[in-house]
């Protein structure tokens, strides 16, 4: 399958990536991946071992020549969001990435493409089985889990990388580099919420807000795009005067997506349905005018509950308005920019996943911050909040950011490679998105890294598409570095 990638260049790459598209890999399904891999190295004679969490690291030997170079380390994570439309059935443990090519952007086919970190893996691998780069001793690192927990970086064994310098190959823009990024933590909200027995006047709706964006909720979270599961509760606050009780609700699939979908069912009195219908109706099209081009898409529908699907119990009047206004207050979104560094979001939080079944409900929320202090300030204001309605609030999956060294000779090598192979020097950045050196400079901190990669948009969602061009520029550029560090 994807034959057509094999015709796209830089072959190596490409090629590599076919696979990676080929063999299902969502977060904590990268098995059949890493075995595929140590088969691959050990048909090159490849050194390969893993750590106790099963994180994969290969190795090369420096070349001939450039054995006293220090020790280059790649890094990527092997695992990728598994997002895809309605229409589109995907199973992310069974089915292969279909992709195509439109207007020199690679795309998927209703699916994320996992271009992010596919690509960045692809050109790990197509640079250990190189014969024409001078380099020194190489590893390449190959993390599990990073997209929904940085599990991988994480339980990385220390005293086990040999490397002193880090090449991060998870970033996403052609022409940067960077050198700092945010730390964050997931926020976990549980509950068990009062229900009461359906009455004989009640009958039950299900509303369906579908249609938006989404996108990466460190990536893209600064832009105007909207989150599925902020728009609906705004809509449930406006049902409360029909005196709207909450059955189930289900919104948004990653802590780390910023949700496209969202949907709920909710009781209410047999004589209100005709007054909510409209009320509904109404809010789609203020709704609509608000989002703008970003979210054109954005649809807010109202269904009958079919006879069959009415449950017997939902929450109760209190208990549903008490959450929903929680939820109406809770953080979401950007909720500072950086004074140090200009144009970057220093903290936010994106409400994720959002479920609510049989009175039991949860919430998984990232918060993201450049400071540490920070993001420990918005998991106690979530706390503060949630627990008012009873909830146990806990944080876990936190990780540290990354503190920015403008003063790296790993940069100054990279702008030097970058002006004289590209005719231009890269912008030097700090990102908002939580790339893994944070965690993996805490665990080797003598390490100089740097973080670049090829020109991707709309990663975590089904948007996810790679600029191809970009791609044979990103790989020129690490072969000129790898050689450099060889020197």
């Amino acid at each position: 399958m994807n034959e057509h990638l094999d015709t796209l260049s830089p072959a190596p790459v490409w090629r590599h990536f076919r696979t990676l598209c080929n063999t299902p890999r969502p977060s904590g399904h990268e098995a059949a991946l890493v075995a595929k891999l140590e088969a691959w190295a050990d048909g090159l004679g490849l050194a390969h071992d893993r750590d106790a969490f099963g994180n994969l690291r290969i190795k090369k030997p420096a070349a001939q020549g450039c054995e006293n170079a220090p020790g280059v380390i790649l890094q990527g994570h092997l695992d990728m969001v598994a997002q895809a439309n309605a229409e589109r059935p995907h199973d992310f443990t069974r089915d292969p990435i279909s992709t195509y090519v439109e207007d020199g952007w690679l795309h998927a086919d209703g699916t994320t493409l996992g271009a992010d970190n596919g690509l960045g893996v692809a050109a790990a691998l197509a640079l250990l089985e190189s014969t024409d780069v001078a380099h020194g001793p190489l590893e390449a690192l190959f993390t599990l889990e990073e997209e929904t927990s940085m599990g991988g970086a994480l339980e990385l064994a220390e005293d086990w990388l040999e490397g002193k310098l880090l090449l991060n190959l998870d970033s996403e823009a052609r022409g940067e580099a960077y050198i700092g990024c945010a730390g964050g933590s997931d926020v976990v909200v549980d509950a068990r919420l009062p229900e009461a027995p359906l009455e004989a006047h009640e009958r039950c709706l299900d509303i369906a807000l579908t249609g938006l964006k989404g996108g990466h909720s460190g990536m893209d979270i600064h832009l105007p795009l909207a989150n599925a599961n902020r728009l609906l509760v705004r809509v449930l606050r406006t049902l409360e005067f029909a005196g709207a009780r909450l059955v189930s609700y289900q919104g948004g699939t990653l802590r780390n997506a910023i949700p496209r979908e969202a949907f709920v069912r909710v009781a209410l009195p047999a004589d209100e349905i005709d007054a909510v219908t409209a009320k509904v109706a109404s809010l789609e099209a203020t709704l609509r005018a608000e989002l703008g081009q970003p979210d054109s898409g954005f649809a807010l529908g109202v269904t009958p509950t079919p006879p069959a699907d009415t449950p017997d119990e939902a929450l109760t009047v209190d208990a549903s308005a008490m959450l929903v206004a929680a939820l109406n207050v809770a953080p979401c979104g950007v909720e500072r920019m950086s004074a140090e560094v200009e144009g970057v979001v220093e903290t936010s939080n994106n409400l994720g996943v959002l479920n609510l079944e049989g009175g039991r409900f949860h919430l998984c929320a990232l918060v993201r911050s450049l400071h540490d202090s920070a993001v420990a300030a918005m998991i106690d204001r979530f706390r503060a909040l949630f627990e008012l309605i009873g909830a146990r609030v806990k944080a876990e999956h936190g990780y540290p950011g990354w503190v920015p060294d403008s003063d790296s000779p790993l940069l100054a090598t990279f702008i030097d490679c970058h002006q004289q192979r590209l005719g231009r020097e890269p912008a030097v950045k700090v990102i908002h998105a939580g790339l893994e050196c944070g965690i993996l400079g805490s665990k080797y901190p003598a390490l100089d890294m740097i973080s670049f990669g090829p020109t991707i948009r709309g990663a975590h969602s089904p948007d996810e598409r790679v600029d191809i061009d970009s791609v044979d520029e990103f790989w020129t550029l690490l072969k000129a570095l790898t050689e450099a560090l060889g020197r």
